[in-house]
């Protein structure tokens, strides 16, 4: 009988007492708003705004730059476009007597960032990463100025290329009346000079970048090509250099990017004239200059960016070749 009570008692409780109507069986919940409505204003504030600059900076600009190029403009009205199709390129190839000079130094630019600073860079990155003492001190020294404005790094090598006061004259005695050597003016030595100044620069980035990839490289390799009897220089170029091959692709990519868009320090130096036409100065010239040719300029533009496209475009579709393979 006992037994037969507890088990009636839950079936009791159950039961309502009486002239009480029962509890209406809850409605199921629906998903619960996560966003209230302001934070869907705020997040599409923080969303929305910086697309539309970029949409308005970046797009429309470079848009409206290639469709300016088949015209004539001199930046006053928009009455005053006129098209005149392909001759603001025809006058650029044909008759500019800067444009090939121009083309010439971008080429050596990156020549110049391929050939010296990429391989100390790479060189400097093997150094620290065998944390030798102090690498964390060497590291911050050596990407110091990649940190720095390029129109400061322009103004110290100013100061040491001086004819006068310079480092550079006053440690080889030419400092003196007669013995002058003028860095800057001369046009046989200021594109070179500009571009140990820009190598100085472009040394700490390799470095960081490079450093970055041997961070990458299992630990496992070097052990086992240590185990088969391979010294540092046989494992660095068999086994840690292959590995660093996306490295190397980057590395590349970004220094031809370096090199077209080099600006701000031969701007810096001397604007661009006597020997350092590059094609962004011309596109500035043209652009902003006295003439204000702004058709033309944009022109000269549309070349730059195509050259760029024709380097950016092969690495993007490996890029997501390797992401879908993955």
């Amino acid at each position: 009988m006992t037994t037969e009570t507890t088990k009636e008692i839950p079936e009791a409780a159950a039961v309502p007492p009486s002239g009480v109507a029962p509890a209406p069986p809850k409605a199921p919940h629906g998903h619960r708003r996560l966003l209230t409505r302001r934070d869907r204003i705020t997040l599409g504030f923080m969303a929305g705004l910086p697309t539309i600059l970029h949409i308005a900076l970046v797009w429309v600009t470079a848009l409206a730059s290639i469709a300016l190029a088949f015209t004539t403009w001199d930046g006053i009205g928009f009455d005053s476009i006129q098209w005149v199709g392909l001759q603001n390129f025809k006058e650029l190839f044909e008759q500019n007597p800067q444009f090939w000079p121009a083309v010439q130094h971008n080429v050596i630019w990156f020549v110049v960032l391929i050939a010296i600073p990429t391989p100390l860079g790479l060189f400097l990155a093997v150094q620290l990463d065998k944390k030798i003492r102090f690498s964390r001190v060497y590291q911050t020294a050596f990407f110091l100025p990649v940190v720095m404005s390029m129109a400061v790094i322009g103004f110290v090598w100013q100061l040491i290329y001086n004819p006068d006061t310079g480092l550079i004259n006053s440690i080889i005695g030419a400092n003196e009346p007669g013995k002058y050597i003028d860095w800057i003016g001369d046009p046989d030595l200021n594109l070179w000079a500009i571009l140990i100044a820009a190598s100085w620069r472009h040394t700490g980035y390799m470095m960081i970048l490079y450093l970055a990839g041997l961070k990458g490289v299992d630990p496992s390799l070097r052990e086992a090509s240590a185990l088969d009897g391979a010294n540092e220089w046989q494992t660095f170029k068999n086994v840690i250099f292959p590995t660093l091959r996306p490295t190397n692709t980057v590395v590349l990519v970004v220094t031809i990017i370096e090199a077209l868009r080099a600006f701000d320090l031969v701007f810096v130096f001397n604007k661009g004239a006597e020997g350092t036409e590059l094609l962004s100065i011309l596109v500035t010239n043209n652009i902003i200059g006295e003439s204000s040719r702004i058709g033309y300029g944009s022109a000269i533009a549309v070349v730059l960016l195509l050259i760029s496209l024709v380097v950016i475009i092969p690495y993007l579709v490996a890029t997501f070749r390797k992401e879908r393979r993955a």
